[in-house]
């Protein structure tokens, strides 16, 4: 039997969903898969050596509140950094791994870590910012592992 794949296309660079592809890419490696995350668009924002994300309700309904809060109210300056700290609180509480320990997980674990190369030339973003043992590469070269991947999610 050969060994299971998982592919991640990883799109998001809040606090809340970078959580996702570092959970699910470290538990699919503790389990014997062979893993790639594939960061294009603002996921590229969680290879940066300095995370520095925020959590944001807007646009997402589902996200639960200490209290009901109108969408306007959402949006009023200092809001997000707010409720960042809040959610970064709570997830203390709880004993939930930061993204950073998360990430190093992935790392040990060989979790494989792509940059889009054509977002990250489309951004300008400077490659020194990003963890080290990221590779660059193009969807094309993703697609050679998700092709052959058991699990494809994007996120």
């Amino acid at each position: 039997m050969s060994e299971k794949k998982l592919a991640i296309i990883a799109t998001k660079g809040s606090l809340d969903w970078g959580y996702p592809p570092f959970i699910l890419a470290s538990t699919a490696a503790a389990l014997g898969y062979q893993v790639q995350i594939f960061f294009t668009f603002y996921g590229l924002q969680l290879l940066k050596k300095k995370l520095d994300l925020k959590v944001t309700s807007l646009g997402n309904p589902g996200m639960p509140m200490p209290m009901p809060m109108p969408v306007l109210l959402q949006a009023l300056p200092g809001m997000q950094s707010m409720m960042t700290m809040m959610m970064k609180k709570k997830m203390a509480s709880k004993g939930v791994a930061s993204l950073e320990d998360l990430r190093e997980l992935c790392s040990e674990a060989e979790v494989k870590m792509i940059a889009c190369q054509m977002t990250v030339d489309l951004f300008e973003m400077d490659p020194s910012q990003f963890i080290d043992g990221v590779e660059y590469a193009g969807a094309a070269a993703f697609f050679e592992f998700a092709g052959e991947s058991d699990i494809c999610l994007f996120m």
